[in-house]
């Protein structure tokens, strides 16, 4: 549950206003609500939802000691002092989730806040939209990877028609009638026009934004965090500072491992040789969605550290059991109760009341709006499905194309560089 997982725990001190006094203990944060436990009794002193909220504020108390108050819509105020490891880290991250949750009209918190049962159409509708989402995300990431294929193709054609130039400029330089004279002014072109070959596959490559969420950003230390924004590309990943500022850009190739160590935290790290790694930590309300796409873009680097492990076990046998074998399931099935639905009343003019019983639990799973709804998703995940099936196939020649032109480039390339050794 939502509930259970914990961000974040930081001490501090919680001002007990029937007392009078402060009481120190630790002040937790879950992706639904914000909590203070006692250190001495263990007792639950504060506990109230993110959605109750109504300020979060930096304040002074009345001995000038940096506090943080949470005021409620009932105008019950709490106060937190001795915030480790500083007030502003506790601040920025308490807002974040807080606003998240404002803004989320169906995410992970609402749903855990809300108290109404949806009809089993609903659901079946909300998980079937889920897996449409994925799986237009996945075809966008295909799209722009069949783009740079395109684009790597065409730099290998070029890189043909160079080498070509090069040989029949070597067939001259070999020739003894030219040798004398061109040797001097034809050997530039052949040093520079291989360089030539590598721009050309750099240069169209295209940058497709898959997603982009709020984030709260730490470098190095704990100490020192800010608001920012992170950007899942087809070709790596942007992290920007909250005035939009790039601070850092990741290609794909140059992230050595991706950590998750809860559901809603990540680091990502950029190792060197003779200079200190680059790396960053960012937590996010919205990282649960994410991080299936960093998954799927990282799968040979990223790491699900222990308290993440849950997380990833249950979403992978929702995501298998619930969506691979209910929604299908469930969508047959609703074919086959409106075939009954029509022929329902004459089946049970001499049924008993256990059959009238099952009549009436059918009746109410889907409404006939919602079945509607549900044959148009089924029909676009098809259509997906086909497509990505199609482009994969076409990458897949394309994949073959690359692999022999490179053996052929690096063959000529070989064959080239021989020649030019015995020409000086």
């Amino acid at each position: 549950m939502n509930e259970d997982i914990r961000i974040h725990t930081w001490p501090c001190s919680y001002y007990l206003t029937a007392e009078r006094r402060w009481i120190s203990g630790k002040l937790s944060l879950t992706p639904v609500s914000v909590r203070f436990t006692a250190d001495k009794s263990g007792e639950l002193l504060a506990s109230f939802p993110l959605t109750s909220i109504s300020e979060i504020k930096k304040e002074s108390s009345n001995f000038i000691f940096s506090s943080l108050t949470i005021l409620e819509k009932e105008n019950t105020k709490h106060w937190f002092s001795s915030l480790q490891p500083n007030r502003n880290v506790v601040f920025n991250i308490l807002e974040h989730f807080w606003r998240e949750q404002l803004f989320a009209s169906d995410g992970a918190g609402s749903q855990a806040c809300s108290s109404t049962q949806t009809s089993k159409g609903k659901e079946l509708t909300g998980l079937l939209a889920g897996s449409q989402k994925r799986l237009e995300d996945t075809a966008k990431v295909l799209e722009h990877q069949g783009e740079q294929f395109d684009n790597i193709m065409k730099g290998l054609n070029k890189i043909e028609s160079e080498m070509d130039v090069a040989d029949r400029l070597l067939s001259e330089l070999e020739s003894p009638a030219w040798w004398p004279f061109g040797g001097k002014q034809l050997k530039g072109p052949i040093e520079v026009k291989p360089k030539e070959a590598p721009s050309v596959s750099v240069s169209g490559n295209k940058d497709g934004v898959i997603m982009c969420i709020p984030v709260i950003i730490t470098e190095r230390t704990d100490s020192n965090v800010k608001p920012g924004k992170l950007t899942l590309l087809a070709s790596g990943l942007e992290i920007n500072d909250s005035s939009s500022q790039l601070l850092h850009r990741f290609d794909k190739k140059d992230v050595d491992d991706v950590k998750v160590h809860t559901p809603y935290e990540i680091s990502i790290r950029q190792r060197f040789i003779g200079k200190p790694d680059i790396s960053y930590r960012l937590l996010s309300a919205k990282m649960p969605e994410t991080i299936p796409i960093l998954e799927m873009q990282f799968s040979k680097k990223i790491q699900f550290m222990e308290d993440a492990l849950g997380f990833v076990g249950a979403r992978k046998s929702q995501r298998e059991d619930s969506v691979g074998t209910s929604i299908w399931q469930a969508a047959t099935g609703l074919i086959g109760s409106m075939v009954q639905s029509g022929s329902a009343p004459s089946s049970s003019r001499g049924a008993g009341a256990g059959q009238q019983a099952q009549v009436q639990m059918q009746e109410p799973v889907v409404s006939d709006s919602e079945a509607q709804e549900l044959k148009q998703i089924l029909r676009k995940l098809k259509g997906l499905a086909l497509e990505t099936e199609t482009e994969l196939e076409r990458q897949d020649e394309s994949l073959d194309v690359i692999t022999s032109s490179v053996d052929r480039a690096t063959m000529n390339i070989g064959k080239q560089n021989r020649r030019m050794k015995r020409l000086t």
